[in-house]
């Protein structure tokens, strides 16, 4: 990711636009992203995970959300400190004005 001398004017690639638009079509990332997104920091047990998901679901969907560059995670201790990456969140968002 391209960034200008402001870490909040991130620039995206049309194939990192794209790989974004991919994670949070999924109904379920899209929440645990809004969770993060709510918060300054939050643990990975704290997720409020609707219906059955499975430790190992929840763990693909943070993976998911990584791999597009939407989220941080940092251990501390035997859990996962998530943030939500709001430089690529905005960028993502004024992209999508350009549309």
């Amino acid at each position: 990711m391209t960034a200008s001398a402001d870490s909040s004017q991130e620039v995206l690639t049309q194939e990192q636009f794209q790989a974004i638009s991919r994670t949070l079509a999924d109904p379920r990332r899209f929440a645990i992203l809004q969770q993060i997104a709510s918060q300054q920091s939050l643990l990975c047990g704290s997720l409020d995970v609707q219906g059955c998901i499975s430790p190992a679901t929840i763990s693909h969907h943070l993976r998911e959300l990584q791999e597009a560059g939407l989220v941080d995670a940092e251990r501390q201790g035997r859990s996962m400190c998530l943030r939500l990456r709001r430089s690529i969140w905005n960028a993502y968002i004024r992209h999508l004005q350009q549309i």
